[in-house]
C-alpha cells in the first residue's frame, strides 16, 4: 500500500501510509511532546523503530502541519492493538479524533480483525462513543524498566 490521502474537509486531510518515510518524525516528536503525556521524551531513533514496526500508521495534516497521529499492530485476523492516538490540542473537539480512529479501524489490515484492543486511562468515554467496550478482564503488563533485574536472571541467549 502506498500513501493515500483522505479529505476530511476543505482544511484537513488524513494520510494513510505503510511507508516509514511518509511520517515526519520531527513533527511526530513535537506532537507527542506537546499533546501526549504518555509519549513525552521519545527519541527520533525510537520513533523511527516504532513507525517501522506499526502497520498501518495514520497521520492527519493541516496543510504541512502534523495535527494527528494513530498507529496499530496486528496479526491481521484475530488481534490488533491501537497505539498512540493523539490530536493537537488546538484541533480537538472538531471530530478529528473520531475520524482518525475510524480510519484506522477500517483500514484493510485491521477491518477483518476479530478483536481490536487499546489501553487508555483518560479517554474511555471517547472510545465508548466509537463502539469500544470497557474491559475488566485481567490484563498483565511486563514493565521492562521495573523488571530488569529479574529479566536478566532468566535471560535466554539467541
Amino acid at each position: 500500500m502506498t500513501e493515500r490521502p483522505i479529505e476530511f474537509s476543505d482544511r484537513f486531510a488524513c494520510t494513510i501510509s505503510d511507508r516509514q518515510q511518509d511520517v515526519d518524525l520531527q513533527q511526530l516528536q513535537s506532537l507527542f511532546n506537546a499533546n501526549a503525556f504518555w509519549a513525552k521524551g521519545r527519541s527520533i531513533t525510537d520513533l523511527q523503530i516504532m513507525v517501522e514496526h506499526s502497520d498501518p500508521t495514520i497521520s492527519m495534516w493541516d496543510d504541512q502541519k502534523l495535527i494527528g497521529f494513530a498507529r496499530s499492530t496486528s496479526d491481521g485476523i484475530y488481534r490488533a492493538m491501537i497505539w498512540d492516538v493523539v490530536i493537537d490540542e488546538n484541533y480537538r473537539s472538531l471530530g478529528l479524533g473520531r475520524r482518525l480512529v475510524h480510519t484506522l479501524i477500517h483500514h484493510p489490515k485491521i477491518a477483518r480483525v476479530e478483536r481490536v484492543y487499546l489501553t487508555t486511562s483518560h479517554q474511555q468515554n471517547f472510545y465508548e462513543r466509537l463502539g469500544f467496550v470497557r474491559n475488566d478482564t485481567a490484563t498483565m503488563i511486563l514493565d521492562r524498566c521495573s523488571a530488569t533485574e529479574m529479566l536478566q536472571s532468566t535471560a535466554i541467549e539467541f
